[in-house]
């Protein structure tokens, strides 16, 4: 078992409710839920199932209410919050230990001298989840209860049952509700006892974490069957919600499970030196949380088609999380494969030079409104070559990478361009937002950075040098990439600002010396177009002023406009989104620019360790999007990120390495 908890986090409502766990099932359908047991967002729930994989994800089975029956004495196990602030019952009392067995949550329910221990798990590849009951001790038998509560909408939108009639029939095993015709049915199933229709729906459940960020907080779930069974000593009881007409009502797909979770360690050791001490516990749950963003985004002519889903519990596929994360999830982890099909399947995409930011949830027309996402790409091309040497696959990308740099001379959207005059890239207009700091609500663009930001032509250059690189591999070199990359290079003297750098230059108000994380890049890429004396003075000014034991803010703290606080409802957080807020995924770049500058491993590492603390609180057993910036930097946002995790990820790797 790897991370657990007792009584001491189980038995305090608030410690129990505040940790969330999530499973997935690699085409982008997920599980999620608290420790405690409570619905506290509009994403919990048993299966959320991809109706249209990647997407389409759909809330179906939402929480199974457990009640258990032993020595004549009735035990609630599941707690609910309801309108009226009461949680009733209070099950989560029950609760003795909760652990994660690799990525299973696993909880053991207390029952007088019984254990009850019950586990959550999805089949890869199928919008199935299985949910697991084993009387694990006891001296009698134990009567089990387990009331089915059911949804269908959108994973985003919130439900009012305004008498919504959905059809339950009965079929082997179970039942099969049909939220209404045309909708995809739900088959709920188990291996024993016995389950009756019900069609009750329960009214008022409580989203605390929704009020928290200013959105409705009242949902009604349909309690649409239940299962009773009686379990003697040592006996099991599985329970199945799946898309599928008949899935294995079984659990012969747990020791697979685990089996290929050991796989994937067993990659990750392989990729390390021969020399490396045994990886410690904290960095191997990182591996298998890596795996649960890389899902399936299959294409007409790429049936293994790949992408990465930036965060849980509500993002999806972005181009410029994905090509950041890919060199941590998929190289660093010893899979290059994936790494290989995730390449292949955005190139399919590209489209003017960019590369989709955003792939919506409804509706099959990506989103091409990011200036950084196509200049990652080819950093993870550069990543993958150097860890393969696949010079088939750079000679089939080849074209596409010379294509973007060709949009990107002569101009492509948003007014993304090349200044011929100094070799730089200019990107953005009124109303846009480009970069990674891409906050906006309604029409006001929080940081909208139009100009040249200093990120944007760090990666610009290294885009040109690994172009070079490129053409050099395949026989076939081209000076001008390396004569423009010059340029380049000497203008970007442009951007330092006696100790550290300007954040963008050439903006409608001039040069912009807020000091903001995005430099770290000028020194954390391969191709750094800073002198030595600038990567330290960088490194120092932002570990100075920006560096908190989760990552680096996103504005100065001394700035006017600084947020500490992250919070309240979409405008507050969208304020707040880049003025101030912690992001996770820059402390592996700070790590590899500290690395690079002060060639330290040990410290590099020391930088990442508070990461290990983090893995049992917010999301457990992965790493959170942003974490708020006055101490003591409270997690939120997303529960999973995957750039988090991939960046702490090649930034431990790295230190192996050095």
């Amino acid at each position: 078992m790897g991370l657990q908890f007792g009584r001491e986090i189980c038995g305090d409502f608030n410690l129990a409710a505040g940790r969330e766990w999530l499973v997935t099932n690699g085409i982008g359908g997920y599980a999620s839920g608290t420790v405690a047991g409570v619905l506290t967002r509009r994403y919990h729930g048993l299966l959320v199932a991809a109706l249209a994989p990647p997407l389409g994800r759909t809330l179906l089975l939402v929480k199974l209410d457990e009640t258990a029956e032993y020595d004549r004495q009735t035990y609630p196990l599941s707690p609910n919050r309801w309108a009226d602030g009461t949680v009733s019952p209070e099950g989560y009392r029950y609760i003795e230990h909760f652990g994660l067995d690799g990525t299973i949550p696993t909880w053991r329910f207390a029952i007088a001298d019984a254990w009850l221990e019950k586990r959550v798990w999805m089949q890869q590849g199928a919008n199935t989840t299985y949910i697991q009951y084993v009387l694990t001790r006891a001296t009698q038998a134990l009567s089990l209860s387990l009331k089915a509560l059911v949804n269908y909408r959108d994973y985003h939108g919130i439900t009012n049952s305004n008498g919504w009639q959905m059809a339950i029939d009965p079929t082997e095993q179970g039942i099969c509700v049909t939220a209404y015709p045309g909708a995809t049915p739900l088959y709920l199933l188990t291996d024993r006892g016995s389950v009756a229709s019900i069609h009750d729906w329960y009214k008022g459940f409580d989203l605390a974490v929704e009020r928290y960020r200013g959105l409705s907080d009242r949902e009604d779930h349909l309690h649409a069957a239940t299962c009773t069974a009686t379990l003697n000593p040592g006996e099991s009881l599985i329970f199945v919600a799946s898309t599928e007409p008949q899935p294995t009502v079984s659990a012969a797909g747990l020791p697979a499970h685990r089996d290929r979770e050991q796989k994937l360690l067993q990659a990750w050791q392989a990729n390390r030196p021969d020399s490396a001490p045994p990886a410690p516990a904290w960095i191997n749950q990182l591996v298998l949380a890596a795996d649960q963003f890389i899902v399936d985004r299959p294409l007409p002519d790429q049936p293994d088609g790949k992408t990465i889903i930036a965060g849980y519990p509500w993002f999806s596929d972005w181009g410029r999380d994905t090509m950041i994360s890919l060199p941590g999830l998929a190289i660093a982890t010893g899979r290059p494969a994936i790494a290989s099909a995730i390449l292949r399947t955005f190139a399919q995409y590209v489209d003017q030079g960019m590369l989709p930011n955003r792939f919506p949830d409804a509706g099959e027309t990506p989103e091409y409104n990011t200036v950084d996402a196509t200049l990652w790409y080819f950093e993870a091309v550069r990543a993958y070559h150097d860890a393969t040497q696949d010079n088939a696959l750079l000679e089939q990308l080849f074209p596409v990478l010379a294509e973007i740099i060709d949009w990107h001379c002569r101009g492509t959207r948003y007014n993304i361009h090349l200044d011929r005059s100094d070799g730089l890239l200019y990107a953005g207009g009124p109303g846009v937002q480009l970069t990674w700091m891409d906050a906006k609500v309604e029409d006001w663009v929080v940081t909208p950075r139009i100009g040249k930001p200093i990120e944007i032509n760090a990666l610009w250059y290294n885009a040109l040098r690994s172009m070079g690189e490129f053409a050099r591999h395949l026989g076939k070199p081209d000076p001008t990439y390396q004569a423009i990359a010059d340029q380049t290079l000497n203008s970007f003297q442009r951007f330092w600002n006696g100790s550290y750098c300007f954040d963008l230059i050439d903006g409608p108000a001039g040069d912009d010396a807020s000091l903001r994380p995005n430099q770290i890049l000028a020194v954390s890429l391969p191709a750094s177009p800073l002198s030595p004396a600038q990567q330290r003075s960088v490194v120092d000014v932002c570990g100075q002023k920006l560096l908190t034991s989760y990552g680096l803010r996103s504005l100065s703290a001394d700035h006017p406009q600084y947020q500490g606080h992250y919070g309240g409802n979409q405008l507050q957080r969208d304020g707040a989104y880049h003025q101030g807020t912690v992001w996770g995924w820059l402390l592996g770049p700070f790590a590899l620019a500290h690395l690079r500058v002060y060639g330290n491993p040990s410290q590099a590492r020391q930088f990442l360790a508070p990461m290990a603390d983090h893995l049992t609180h917010h999301g457990v057993g992965s790493l959170s999007e942003i974490f708020a910036g006055d101490p003591p930097h409270s997690p939120r946002g997303c529960i999973a990120q995957a750039w988090t995790v991939a960046e702490v990820l090649r930034a431990w790797l790295s230190t192996e390495h050095f």
